[in-house]
């Protein structure tokens, strides 16, 4: 039995993670759409690298829910995999390890002059912007932004993944940014259990066989009771 689950900003959250769209997540007074950008960081990416870099900090500080580390355990008991909206990184350090990341990770990054793309785990990072250690061109974060299409690799595993589900998860997602917001439908049309974890209602409810109306970590543990 297939196990897919996809995660969102709400399974963070218990870590202390801002979601970044919402008040909590403002720096400086700035809109996170102003500066997720490709415009923004060919504007100004040093400002764009001084937002980065307080996520970084904010992140790093950061651990594992006991909603990543339920997820985590049951990965090695069962067939489970994670695809995640998230770029904290939190589920492979929790211990899950087939894990499929949507929209990239915050702690990778990316030259926009020679296209290496390494790990960087610096916090706070040294220069600002950083500076390609292959060549020295400016450094980008490798996560996907406004604008821009998510990864060809993982968003065709993603649909796989979901196509082949016998049991679908969601946690801690609005469901409503596309295509993630498609996987869970995906999933239902194929034959799969769809499980939604929200303390709110979403667009995914509806289609729901079963709605949990609690935080990520309270609600996966009665899912796991139950499967």
């Amino acid at each position: 039995m297939r196990i897919v689950v996809l995660t969102g900003a709400g399974i963070s959250a218990e870590s202390g993670v801002p979601t970044f769209r919402g008040k909590e997540g403002l720096w400086k007074k700035y809109d996170p759409r102003e500066l997720a950008t490709p415009e923004a960081f060919r504007r100004d990416p040093k400002t764009v690298w001084e937002w980065y870099n307080w996520r970084r900090e904010i992140i790093a500080k950061a651990e594992p829910s006991e909603a990543h580390r339920l997820l985590a355990e049951l990965e090695r008991r069962r067939d489970l995999w994670v695809i995640t909206q998230n770029v904290d990184g939190l589920h492979q350090r929790a211990g899950s390890e087939r894990v499929i990341e949507l929209h990239g990770n915050i702690w990778k990054v990316r030259c926009i002059s020679c296209g290496a793309r390494y790990y960087d785990r610096t916090v706070p990072l040294r220069e600002i912007p950083p500076r390609c250690r292959e060549c020295g061109g400016l450094l980008r974060p490798d996560v996907v932004w406004f604008g821009e299409t998510l990864p060809k690799d993982a968003l065709e595993r993603a649909y796989q993944l979901s196509s082949e589900a016998d049991i679908f998860l969601v946690i801690g997602t609005s469901a409503q940014v596309y295509p993630a917001a498609e996987l869970p439908l995906v999933a239902k049309g194929r034959g799969a259990r769809l499980i939604e974890i929200n303390p709110e209602e979403t667009p995914i409810t509806p289609y729901a066989d079963l709605s949990i109306r609690k935080g990520a970590s309270e609600g996966l543990r009665k899912v796991i009771e139950e499967i």
